[in-house]
């Protein structure tokens, strides 16, 4: 394979395939040059999925992401006839699988790319599939592996050095990074979610294509991943369902209230928790003190009817920046509460308060709103509610928090395009039989 220039390469992810087409025809109107029927379209769809493609977007090279492991010249073979000009096969296969599927790709006009996604050692196994006929690698870092934050960058140079065939690179790409993958040396620019999950995927692709072709960045607000001190800034970027959905419809608290200033109000932080008896206020108020800027106090008050939280306690953590107070009891001052604007989020509103008797802990393992609290899990909070996610799964699930916020807003587009919800999931087809 020779390339005079580099490719931008379209990947399709969608499960079906009217929502692919729609997406290829408009990612080829904005400049993409290879068009690619994702593994999952293709496990979802078959190989009708190729065929269509090829014919929504005549011209313009199809990729069938395969992902092939074993019979690699029987499985080349029919995407091959399905109309695919390329087809991956894995890297970790067997040196006779890729051998096999290059025989077979030379049989019936494909070429073969292999994906390095997995692979411990690429750069020699890169060569290697050079040695056995491998038209281009990619250099893959997975979307699992992408929610920890995580770039494919670490070793794109040395790769592309070393592979005596062209090198793709796949691994959230944005507008913002196609450029130093390209000074890098990839030559096929695989970008998936930053143009499919696009509102304006023409708009989308046009402005990634200028980044390949000037190797200047684009900036961009979208598509990014998150890890470290920026977890935060992911999390305050979507709402509380957006993170039950990445938690696969966990976390979620029953039964609390939100109590804000306005709707846009949202919260992001570590949890300070507490533990107390209805009515005593001593260990939550202490708490603040053991708070640091943006923590939230969650309060374990057993579900109980009296008020451990008030306007001074509130004046109190909104003086050490605590983003916000989580209550499975009741609070009170609630007036006063809301002037000051700071997010606190109970069972009940109650006027009566208890007295500071300090029992109770700092720092333990609660129970609020039906979840389990530790120190440091995270609280989501808006108007919809409350969301506990492990600390240890933090920047994954900002992330794919992320996801879900983004393919929504591809969603949305279609609705207002004309279509509707269920017509755009085809829930009918989904729907479980018996």
């Amino acid at each position: 394979m020779r390339l005079e220039r580099p490719v931008l390469q379209v990947a399709l992810d969608f499960e079906n395939l009217s929502r692919a087409l729609t997406a290829a025809r408009e990612a080829v109107e904005g400049g993409a040059d290879w068009v690619e029927a994702g593994t999952p379209l293709i496990k979802s769809e078959g190989l009708d999925a190729v065929r269509e493609l090829k014919k929504a977007v005549p011209g313009h090279r199809i990729v069938a992401d395969m992902k092939v492991m074993d019979t690699g010249a029987f499985e080349v073979e029919i995407a091959a006839k399905a109309g695919a000009d390329l087809v991956t096969v894995l890297g970790v296969a067997d040196d006779d699988t890729i051998a096999d599927a290059v025989r077979g790709g030379r049989l019936y006009g494909a070429e073969v790319v292999v994906d390095l996604i997995g692979v411990a050692d690429p750069v020699p196994r890169a060569v290697r599939a050079a040695e056995l006929g491998a038209a281009a690698v990619c250099w893959h870092v997975g979307i699992d592996v992408q929610m920890q934050g995580k770039t494919p960058f670490a070793i794109l140079g040395e790769l592309a050095k070393a592979s005596p065939v062209p090198v793709g690179v796949a691994g959230g790409l944005t507008s913002e990074t196609v450029a130093p993958a390209v000074r890098a040396g990839a030559q096929i620019l695989i970008v998936g979610g930053a143009i499919a999950k696009s509102p304006k995927i023409p708009e989308a692709t046009r402005r990634i294509v200028e980044a390949i072709a000037t190797q200047q960045e684009v900036a961009t607000e979208l598509f990014r991943r998150y890890a470290g001190e920026s977890i935060r800034e992911a999390f305050l970027k979507v709402s509380s369902p957006n993170v039950t959905d990445a938690l696969q419809r966990q976390g979620a608290m029953h039964g609390i209230v939100p109590h804000l200033k306005d709707r846009t109000v949202r919260i992001a932080g570590p949890a300070v928790t507490v533990v107390t008896r209805d009515g005593d206020w001593a260990k939550p108020v202490e708490a603040i003190d053991r708070a640091g800027s943006g923590d939230v106090v969650v309060v374990d008050a057993g579900g109980g009817h009296t008020a451990i939280w008030g306007e001074l306690a509130s004046w109190s953590a909104h003086g050490r920046k605590v983003a916000g107070v989580v209550v499975d009891g009741a609070i009170r001052d609630l007036d006063a509460i809301l002037d000051l604007g700071f997010p606190a989020f109970s069972r009940y509103v109650s006027s009566d308060a208890g007295e500071p008797k300090g029992l109770g802990e700092i720092g333990v393992e609660v129970t609020v709103g039906g979840q389990k609290v530790r120190p440091g899990d995270w609280i989501v909070g808006d108007t919809s509610g409350v969301v506990v996610v492990p600390a240890e799964r933090a920047a994954e699930i900002a992330n794919r928090s992320l996801d879900v916020l983004e393919h929504e807003n591809r969603v949305r587009e279609e609705i207002q395009r004309g279509s509707t919800l269920s017509s755009v999931q085809k829930l009918e087809r989904w729907e479980r039989v018996g």
